[in-house]
């Protein structure tokens, strides 16, 4: 049974930054973040190919986020740089058998971390 804990979210003003992780057990998988903004539907962040080699953005955060992984640690992060308000959702770890840009392409969920940005 895959478990995915996210960690990191918080209260941020913008143009700040944050770090998220997520701390999985099974980790033989391509992982992702998805966020969810009140009334919204959940959306696609950024996703990372099983070894690392691969990784890939929403147009809205390219530039600003960066995805990344340690399989030793069995861990991928989130490093947000330059937040803005609209970076405001609940922020979900999500690993799959390949790195699609669709929520139901992946099996495994994380319970979320909020992340608040203040303008």
């Amino acid at each position: 049974q895959v478990q995915l804990v996210e960690s990191g979210g918080g209260l941020v003003q913008a143009g700040g930054s944050l770090r998220l992780s997520c701390a999985a057990s099974g980790f033989n998988y391509a992982m992702a973040w998805f966020r969810q903004a009140s009334g919204q539907e959940r959306e696609f962040v950024a996703t990372i190919t099983w070894n690392g080699g691969h990784t890939y953005y929403a147009d809205s955060v390219k530039g600003r986020f960066t995805i990344s992984r340690d399989n030793a640690k069995n861990s991928v992060y989130l490093q947000m740089n330059s937040l803005k308000p609209e970076d405001t959702a609940v922020y979900y770890c999500a690993g799959g058998s390949s790195p699609g840009r669709r929520a139901p392409e992946y099996n495994y969920w994380g319970q979320g971390t909020q992340v608040t940005v203040s303008s």
